[in-house]
């Protein structure tokens, strides 16, 4: 048997899309948001002499806040710092107090002591005996220096939990119900439970006094000193903007944030007149970075904008109505609209923002599913219109506000009246979207009175 082999040649011609690495960063810069962007053409920048990078920043009638910390823990206490637009941290708020209305004595080191162990709440994060250890103070010593510190402000600093907390604010306000302090000190537990008919029998009042008691503690805080956090505010900057003209939405790219790429002309004329060939091959390869880099800001911008436009286009009555709204949408239906990938689309509204009249939104929030409507027969009409889930959900919100207190509906009783309106719901959903409304059970939306 004999065994031959032949060596042909053959040639095949073959369409694939070569990805480049100018290729790959062009499509992450599409999908970075503004801060990405600018750190991402700064690193860019350290390589490139021809490039620098300026960024457009808010005047000062944008409405973007500056967070304000004092940089000593003892500094003078200024009342102007707690005027809006000023801010000073519970820390120093505290200590700038004990300094103003303490004597300089044994109990007030102690009340300092104290204080350098409150949490950004205004909680106690060491107990008694923990501070009775670690100072070697007597425990009365330590117990009037706690009361101390509770009675500074705010109501409730010093608390070493939520049941003191709710207390030391109850206590100093005379507008407070008549029982209230004592139920919160006595019945905690069946307070925080929601057991109102076993309060009104133990302390000899009707039900109705007991649901004011609860109204009046929800007006309480169980972070006092949230409103002295020291911490850098997040804002957010549009990429969008959304503007009614004539009746008509117009949308625009939103310039302040966004990286503005300045050539260096002078640098590049002087490198041109070099006559060694290393260096004008070095500066022609970056006039084609920094070339290429315009390109993919602007065909970042034009895609971003392209999209922004088709969202608002297929979200016209969130805009225009005040109920805001939304219309089911996903990522495909755009992509199919603007003839793109949809993973475009998904790149494009990924972190990126649009500014209303009303708020800003992030583009993902527009695309949301939908729920069947049922025809009059209860079957799906194959040509009704869906109703999203945010719609949905604004309903169910509508719904139980406009419910009977003493008689609150239960989630089976909502997915009876939505589907009485043609809206195919189940129980178990009605029952995750209310929680997503952060609205409770009916069983604690319960009054008495």
């Amino acid at each position: 048997m004999n065994f031959e082999q032949h060596y042909t040649q053959q040639q095949k011609q073959v369409q694939k899309l070569a990805m480049t690495q100018q290729l790959q960063q062009s499509i992450q810069m599409l999908n970075m948001n503004q801060e990405d962007l600018v750190l991402f053409l700064k690193q860019k920048a350290l390589g490139n002499p021809l490039i620098e990078i300026k960024v457009k920043r808010p005047t000062a009638d944008n409405s973007f806040k500056n967070s304000y910390s004092s940089s000593s823990a003892y500094a003078s206490y200024n009342p102007i710092d707690h005027l809006a637009g000023g801010q000073m941290s519970l820390f120093s708020y505290v200590i700038d107090q004990i300094h103003l209305t303490m004597r300089d004595t044994y109990l007030r080191e102690l009340v300092l002591w104290l204080a350098n162990h409150l949490d950004k709440n205004g909680y106690m994060t060491i107990s008694l005996e923990e501070a009775k250890q670690q100072t070697e103070a007597e425990e009365i010593q330590l117990i009037d220096a706690l009361t101390l510190l509770q009675q500074l402000e705010p109501a409730g600093v010093g608390a070493r939990n939520l049941q003191e907390c709710l207390m030391l604010q109850t206590e100093r306000d005379d507008e407070a119900p008549n029982l209230a302090y004592l139920i919160l000190e006595e019945s905690f537990d069946l307070f925080s439970s929601r057991k109102w008919e076993p309060l009104a029998k133990k302390y000899g009042i009707p039900v109705s006094a007991v649901q004011e008691v609860a109204d009046y503690v929800q007006t309480l805080t169980a972070h006092p000193g949230a409103v002295y956090s020291t911490e850098d505010e997040h804002f957010v900057r549009p990429d969008l903007i959304v503007t009614l003209v004539n009746d008509e939405l117009m949308v625009k790219s939103a310039k302040t944030g966004l990286p503005v790429i300045k050539f260096q002309t002078d640098y590049y004329q002087d490198m041109l007149s070099v006559e060694d060939k290393d260096v004008k091959k070095f500066i022609q390869e970056k006039y084609a970075e920094y070339d290429w880099i315009q390109q993919s800001l602007q065909q970042r911008e034009e895609t971003i904008i392209r999209v922004g436009t088709a969202i608002v286009e297929q979200q016209k009555e969130f805009f225009l109505q005040d109920s805001r709204p939304l219309t089911p949408m996903t990522l495909k239906e755009i992509a199919q609209l603007l003839d793109i990938h949809e993973s475009t689309v998904s790149r494009s509204v990924n972190d990126k923002f649009i500014q209303t009249d009303f708020g800003t939104y992030e583009l993902k929030s527009f695309f949301t599913t939908g729920l069947k409507r049922l025809s009059d027969n209860d079957s799906i009409q194959a040509n009704s219109q869906d109703v999203s889930s945010d719609g949905v959900k604004h309903r169910i919100k509508d719904l139980i506000a406009e419910e009977n207190k003493l008689k609150p509906l239960s989630d089976q009783k909502i997915a009876t009246l939505l589907e009485d309106e043609g809206i195919q719901i189940s129980r178990r959903t009605v029952t995750k979207y209310r929680e997503a409304l952060s609205i409770p059970s009916s069983t604690n939306r319960k009054r008495y009175a």
